[in-house]
């Protein structure tokens, strides 16, 4: 079916460099592998409702004989702009949150400062700066 709707020459180029038929032993093995793999599209049959909740990593995932890929990139209302190369391992698809500029802003007391010394200064001296060591100590120091 696919060598007739693309042509043999661009369906067996596609299939020779990506393509590929995997069988698993159970249902946590494949939902392992789906992980490792972190593919961008993920089509799931009928009946695999119970897989979804193991599934951390896919860009997309299309579930069941009427929920083809087309249907997402064109009108389902999903998000077509998917991590690709198995980054859905560490991200879904790009949504209005990428276009949201953050500011973290710390505000710490000198009681709240005073239970982070230790942790601060260890950590800063045992990466090697010591200025931000110093920038803790001397907060504490008796004028």
């Amino acid at each position: 079916e696919i060598v007739e709707h693309l042509g043999l020459p661009v369906a067996g180029k596609s299939l020779v460099g990506q393509g590929g038929i995997i069988v698993t032993r159970s249902l946590a093995e494949a939902a392992h592998l789906v992980n490792r793999l972190a593919p961008e599209h993920l089509t799931l049959c009928d009946g695999a409702t119970n897989l979804l909740g193991r599934i951390e990593s896919a860009g997309s995932i299309f579930l069941g004989g009427y929920s083809p890929v087309a249907a997402g990139d064109y009108a389902s209302g999903t998000n077509h702009i998917l991590p690709t190369g198995g980054a859905a391992r560490l991200r879904g698809g790009l949504s209005a949150a990428d276009f949201v500029k953050t500011i973290s802003v710390q505000r710490l007391t000198r009681a709240g400062l005073g239970r982070l010394r230790r942790a601060i200064v260890t950590l800063a001296e045992t990466e090697g700066l010591k200025a931000h060591a110093h920038s803790v100590e001397t907060r504490f120091q008796e004028s």
